[in-house]
């Protein structure tokens, strides 16, 4: 049965006569209290006689604060306050009632009892409602559940015991803190066992093989665990993301990996407004076999375009996401084609066929050393008259919006690879000028986890082949995403940006290499002793560290709080000096001398650092 929108149940029934019961009790109560237990003959029958008025003010106020929709089994401190505030509007209309009733001699004293009452009889009803559910649910899961020890905070584990409140997997034993100080403390009747440093003891001597990491992905805390007991007898689990939600319970714990190493919360996309945005639209990718491509074009189809054009110049690439694409989006229409930015005219032919609204600009050539020696003049065929190409096309198929995919490594460039890339920059700003009709924008964004070329792939395969593992310095340290999150920090920008400007991801903190490796040994189940650490010396045009911002460069919010946009001072390239550039990069011939080469790229690259120079 619905009433006023609300299914009346038949437990629903019962616990709402409970309530009434328990007001009315709750009123006699309040007098015989009020008279010290002696409560007179004329006094209990003014008490009987406004009982029915009392009880339907207190229902009245009861239901104006919506008390009924409670739900005994799973309240909680918002559901007090909500009741608390339900009996204070009881009272008050209780009292305007018996005020206008004049029954003389009334005791208004009564009133402030009877709330009190009502409040705590109505409450702990409820809380035990609770507890008895709780009970009957832990006995029920017992005999299946883990036992499970929590390390954080109080504040962190206070959450995870309560999001795992109900599990019928998880057992948590005790917790774990980082400060001496909350040792010995109680939290929700979990008590907290000792410290971080303590916890292999703690686990061996409760019999716990589970750990659940309660700290934000990236903090000290679940660094320092990471490193220390990854590959230990020790399982290290962690809450799911808000993505893992959609598709499992959240007490559905996920083994930590490397994207816990983050030093920041991940990126979180507006979906809402990329939905509306891309939905039922034509999207074009180019670079769409790669790593980054392959996962713009899988966020890209979840937004709902109509049609996706994907381009590369690897024909198993383009085969393989062919594949997984016709499969996921069966409604989606899907255009698959093996070019080569480097053609004009061969990209121009595509994107006049299927008029693309947005163009995201993935293909680049990206490993520092291999395009430092022996391939610089591919690193700029590619890399800039590509992204001069594809640019151009945006512009003259009429395209919304352009968006290049750039690096942390164009700022303040010693690489080839670098300077290429920021020239890229330099080339779409000045496209915003020469086609004001498309939207013209870049991102950078810092190294990307599992991608093909990137550490964790060769360490992998290094510690496969039981070491060593090659790292090039001790202090080399890095910033790190997601395949997933870069992919989606190129869409959002896509959707923010204004012609010509330039967007970085607030990265957090930078990763040490050494410590990348070395939770990939432990992760492995290995230690430093059976897969060792080399380190092999800085490679041509590789950094210590990589700046997100060149010298004369600031950043400003958006309305996006992870990304920020660039603000610089360099001068934008003009059109004849965009066809001199095309001219100059066709005349350095298959087999340029490196120092022309270096000398005419600083010419477009103040800041690029010449080796050697």
């Amino acid at each position: 049965m619905s009433v006023n929108g609300i299914h009346w149940s038949r437990d629903k029934v019962l616990f709402a006569l409970a309530d009434i019961v328990m007001v009315a009790l709750a009123w006699g109560i309040a007098f015989w209290l009020r008279f010290n237990f002696e409560l007179p003959a004329e006094y209990r029958t003014m008490a009987l006689d406004t009982m029915p008025w009392a009880v339907g003010c207190m229902v009245v106020g009861l239901a104006v604060a919506r008390v009924q929709r409670q739900a005994w089994r799973y309240v909680g401190l918002a559901d007090l306050r909500q009741l608390a505030w339900g009996v204070l509007l009881g009272v008050l209309a209780t009292v305007a009632c018996v005020m206008v009733l004049r029954y003389p001699g009334f005791a208004r004293s009564v009133f402030p009892i009877f709330g009190l009452l009502v409040l705590a009889m109505l409450a702990g009803a409820r809380a035990t409602w609770r507890s008895i559910a709780e009970q009957r649910h832990a006995r029920g899961g017992a005999g299946g559940q883990s036992s499970l020890i929590i390390a954080g905070t109080l504040e962190e584990a206070d959450q995870a015991l309560r999001t795992l409140k109900g599990s019928q997997a998880w057992q948590v034993v005790g917790i774990v803190s980082p400060r001496d100080q909350d040792v010995s403390q109680s939290l929700q009747n979990v008590s907290v066992l000792g410290t971080i440093n303590q916890l292999g003891d703690i686990a061996e001597a409760h019999g716990v093989h589970s750990v659940l990491l309660a700290s934000v992905p990236g903090s000290a805390l679940r660094r320092e665990v990471l490193l220390r007991w990854s590959g230990s007898q020790l399982n290290l689990l962690t809450m799911p993301t808000a993505d893992h939600w959609l598709n499992s319970p959240a007490t559905d714990l996920r083994q930590v990996d490397l994207e816990d190493l983050l030093g920041r919360t991940p990126v979180a996309l507006d979906a809402g407004d990329l939905a509306e945005w891309l939905s039922g639209q034509t999207v074009m990718i180019t670079g769409a076999g790669g790593s980054i491509g392959s996962e713009l074009c899988r966020q890209v189809a979840r937004f709902g375009v109509s049609r996706l054009v994907c381009v590369d110049v690897s024909e198993a690439a383009i085969y393989t996401l062919e594949q997984e694409l016709r499969i996921a989006h069966p409604e989606m229409l899907g255009n698959y084609y093996t070019a080569n930015v480097r053609e004009h005219e061969r990209m121009l032919a595509i994107a006049q066929k299927h008029h693309p609204v947005v163009i995201f600009h993935a293909a680049a050539y990206k490993h520092v050393p291999l395009m430092e020696e022996s391939n610089e003049v591919e690193a700029l065929r590619t890399n800039v008259l590509g992204t001069l190409n594809v640019a151009r096309v945006a512009g003259e198929c009429g395209a919304q919006r352009f968006v290049l995919v750039s690096t942390d490594k164009a700022v303040n460039p010693t690489s080839i690879m670098g300077a290429s890339k920021r020239l890229a920059e330099r080339v779409v700003q000045a496209m915003a000028d020469r086609y004001p009709i498309t939207e013209y924008v870049a991102v950078r964004f810092g190294n990307v986890l599992g991608s093909s070329g990137s550490v964790v792939p060769l360490f992998t395969s290094q510690i496969a082949r039981g070491g060593p593992v090659t790292v090039t310095h001790p202090d080399i340290v890095r910033y790190f995403m997601t395949i997933p999150e870069a992919a989606q920090l190129v869409v959002q920008a896509g959707r923010l940006g204004q012609s010509g400007q330039i967007y970085v991801l607030d990265m957090g903190e930078p990763v040490k290499i050494v410590e990348l490796a070395r939770l990939l040994i432990r992760l492995s189940g290995r230690t430093e002793t059976e897969v060792p650490i080399v380190f092999t010396g800085l490679r041509p045009g590789e950094k210590l560290f990589e700046e997100w911002l060149a010298n004369d460069e600031t950043t400003s919010a958006t309305d996006h709080p992870q990304l920020r946009v660039v603000h610089q001072t360099a001068v934008v390239l003009s059109f004849n000096e965009l066809e001199r550039l095309h001219a100059w990069v066709e005349e350095l011939g298959p087999a340029p001398a490196p120092n022309v080469l270096r000398s005419g790229l600083h010419g477009y690259v103040q800041e690029y650092r010449v080796r050697g120079a």
